[in-house]
């Protein structure tokens, strides 16, 4: 018997950007006993069914977008004779679809890093239960990844969590329900004991990847500090100590390691945090910037977000303290117009946005937008290829739509083509070069570059383009380009370096 953990893509590229954490999770979840499961990611390569044997036990992770290829895969999976387990997000949400639709023997919820062994152990004793609830475990109860069973050279970055949950209620976002409001922080030493047997290994480029790795806020400090009541305050306050705790010891790691979290844009208003950020040698952050307009963010409950001349000043403070921003921007907002492209495009680029992504407003299962569009297309039986469109993650990925909420004054056609009109601006060769100017070498502008080229074709090409062709030679392209950018976030290795004080 074998332990197989499966991360599902329709999509391979030879190379991926970033480890898919949850995968080494689970490896470290699995009993000794077992042995070392068989780990398949397939944005690497798609899975060879002769290698599961009857018997197996095999853990698939789901997200929304990756749900229906997972399911292909669980029915191989359980056909073959295994024993098929479901987990992530999407299965959270939905357990009884990956019952009826992935050949799920059993569905865990929650965080898996406790559960897992126990549903292991039930399906082999042949008394499992359907479903079961892993629940939101605290920081201390969090596992180390089994980095010693990553495929070599096959990724760019490694993934670290330092903190689960966002206490935000962003309307187009799950991962406040999902993962609760409550920031549940690992400890210093569990996070700098992984990081350092990354740099072992020769990664030098880190994904903090974390819900928000800025979870308090100075107006969450000032609102707790009214009330007569200091608990809360005292809980925010040890929360945001830690934080600094955490930077403290990752300005001790060595120089050439380089961090990338995912921040809210409140951070831009504490300085102390962003030199903090700084020392630490976090170069890069993913900011949720949404929408440059008032009524767009108060159509996503974001109000707590800048927009115009201040969001440009707020986005101007991460770079001056040595931080790259990521921006991602949603269009297709209720209040968006034909004009909010241009100054969308045209902000990114005034306030010195590193990256950007431009996605469209999707409903994704888990989020306020999508019980609001659920509710309200109760009478509605659109259906692709006979899928309802409210269940638009099982819709053969050739055939589903670019965009699903209406508009008042725009098309789906107008929407998806302005969107990829701002990709193709932002990402093209001029703009990319002269944005490389951030990095200080020739080298480093090479890796910019093709890091640039690689995002837009990963990221914008497939999910945006409805011809097939475009969206083939975007893979195509991604092949050829994630190798020799790989190779240049990679370092020798430093087998001997030790846990710093």
């Amino acid at each position: 018997m074998r332990v197989h953990l499966i991360n599902p893509s329709h999509l391979a590229f030879g190379v991926a950007v970033i480890t898919p954490r949850w995968l080494y999770v689970l490896a470290a979840a699995t009993p000794a006993p077992y042995g070392d499961p068989v780990i398949v990611d397939e944005t690497l390569v798609a899975l060879d069914p002769e290698t599961i044997a009857a018997g197996d036990v095999v853990g698939i992770g789901i997200h929304s977008g990756n749900a229906l290829r997972g399911y292909e895969v669980g029915r191989i999976a359980r056909d073959r004779g295994a024993l098929v387990i479901y987990g992530g997000i999407h299965a959270t949400l939905y357990p009884e679809e990956a019952l009826e639709l992935g050949g799920a023997h059993a569905v865990a919820k929650g965080d898996g890093d406790r559960i897992w062994p126990l549903v292991i152990k039930a399906c082999l004793d042949g008394n499992h239960e359907s479903i079961y609830d892993g629940g939101r475990i605290e920081g201390g109860s969090m596992l180390k990844a089994r980095w010693d069973l990553l495929p070599p050279d096959r990724y760019m970055w490694a993934s670290v969590q330092t903190v689960r949950g966002c206490p935000k209620h962003c309307s187009f976002c799950s991962v406040w329900r999902t993962d609760g409001q409550k920031p549940r922080v690992r400890s210093s030493d569990a996070v700098i004991e992984e990081l350092v047997e990354l740099r072992r290994k020769g990664f030098r480029f880190i994904a903090l990847a974390d819900d928000n790795f800025y979870p308090v806020a100075m107006a969450d400090l000032k609102m707790a500090d009214r009330r007569a009541d200091k608990t809360t305050l005292n809980n925010l306050l040890q929360i945001r100590e830690e934080r600094f705790e955490l930077m403290a010891r990752l300005a001790k790691l060595p120089k050439d390691m380089i961090f990338f979290t995912q921040i809210t844009m409140e951070a831009a208003e504490d300085p102390e945090f962003l030199k903090a950020m700084k020392k630490a040698n976090i170069k890069g952050a993913l900011v949720g910037v949404e929408s440059v307009t008032p009524a767009g963010l108060k159509d996503i409950y974001k109000d707590f977000n800048f927009f115009g001349e201040e969001l440009v000043d707020r986005l101007k403070a991460f770079r001056e303290h040595g931080v790259h921003v990521l921006g991602s921007f949603i269009f297709g907002l209720p209040s968006d117009r034909p004009e909010t492209f241009a100054a969308t495009a045209a902000l990114a680029q005034r306030a010195g946005v590193t990256f950007a992504q431009f996605v469209m407003l999707t409903p994704f299962p888990g989020t306020v937008d999508f019980a609001r569009w659920e509710e309200e297309m109760q009478k509605d039986d659109t259906r692709i290829a006979g899928v309802p469109i409210t269940r638009h993650w099982l819709i053969p990925q050739a055939q589903r739509p670019k965009v699903y909420l209406p508009h008042p004054v725009m098309s789906a056609d107008e929407i998806r083509n302005r969107t990829q009109a701002v990709w193709d601006d932002f990402y093209s060769l001029p703009n990319i070069w002269k944005r490389s100017k951030c990095v200080p070498n020739m080298k480093g502008r090479m890796a910019f570059v093709l890091m640039s080229k690689l995002y837009r074709q990963m990221y914008a090409n497939t999910g945006i383009a409805t011809d097939s062709a475009r969206v083939s030679r975007a893979e195509k392209w991604a092949r050829l380009l994630a190798p020799p950018t790989r190779r240049l976030f990679t370092a020798p290795p430093m087998p001997d370096l030790q846990v710093p004080n």
